[in-house]
């Protein structure tokens, strides 16, 4: 019975987890290349696009990705505020788990809206410097 008043908390970490998923797509498709030109492995980067062209995709594609890291991020976001008030189970244990998972979900989405931001940061301000 304590497993299943956890199971709306399992889930919204697995949200939290799919979105910092989501927004490693950011870091990948922006910061990465831009930070390797800046320390002067272009060499480097080249090779990395030969091996995984899909990169290629994703640059040019910035704003779809950033658009759906945003809203994965919107939507974790409402759902872990939603679910901020569900009581947690009586049982000490479950309950410490309980509250372990609010806070692991919640730090999982504060690192998602960094490597976001950092990701549009560097996708669509620092180019315009």
């Amino acid at each position: 019975m304590a497993a299943d008043l956890n199971a709306p908390l399992r889930r919204n970490l697995g949200v939290a987890f799919a979105t910092l998923l989501a927004s490693s797509g950011t870091l990948v498709c922006c910061v990465l290349p831009a930070v390797m030109v800046a320390l002067g492995a272009g060499a480097s980067l080249a090779g990395l696009v030969t091996a995984f062209p899909q990169l290629i995709w994703l640059s040019e594609n910035k704003p779809l990705v950033f658009g759906l890291a945003f809203a994965m991020l919107a939507l974790s976001g409402a759902i872990q505020w939603r679910a901020r008030l569900l009581p947690c189970p009586v049982d000490p244990i479950v309950a410490q788990a309980c509250s372990r998972l609010r806070r692991a979900s919640w730090w999982l989405w504060a690192a998602a809206l960094a490597a976001t931001l950092t990701g549009a940061f560097f996708a669509f301000v620092l180019p315009k410097l």
